[in-house]
């Protein structure tokens, strides 16, 4: 036999190291970062500068975080400034979003018909009627079609 087959360096390499399948995402370190910020949103409220509010709730998507906790979070926090809204205020928030803000916006309303609380169908379906006229029908194709999930 050979000298070279009985060598046993060659065992020192950690293949599984390599596979393709064992892929360990790296976004677990900044999950307490993800989301809107609770303390901003509430003062906002507070403070009745609900424009304010729905930006700062818009602002920082937990978009295709693995822990559910975050992104129920995070969609507590629209829903409440979505309700907290007047029906009169309604289209003047959604015509200050830009296209991607609306499809940030609709894919909130899409999760909130998911999981309904008390009235909160009726007033999504205020928030939706107004973010249809803004962004479209392709509006909806993009949220319904997209791969990132909040």
């Amino acid at each position: 036999m050979a000298r070279n087959t009985l060598s046993n360096r060659f065992r020192k390499v950690d293949i599984d190291e390599y596979d393709e399948n064992k892929f360990v995402d790296e976004q677990e370190e900044a999950a307490e970062q993800q989301g809107p910020d609770s303390g901003e949103v509430d003062g906002f409220i507070r403070q009745g500068d609900m424009l304010s509010a729905f930006h700062a709730a818009l602002r920082n998507p937990p978009v295709n975080m693995k822990n559910q906790a975050v992104k129920e979070r995070a969609q507590g926090i629209v829903l409440k400034v979505l309700t907290s809204f007047k029906s009169s205020e309604i289209e003047q928030a959604v015509k200050s979003l830009d296209r991607n803000g609306v499809d940030l916006l609709m894919k909130y309303i899409y999760k909130g018909f998911e999981k309904p609380t008390e009235n909160s169908s009726a007033i999504l379906l205020q928030w939706h009627e107004k973010a249809l006229a803004v962004g479209g029908v392709g509006c909806i194709v993009r949220v319904l079609t997209a791969r990132k999930t909040i």
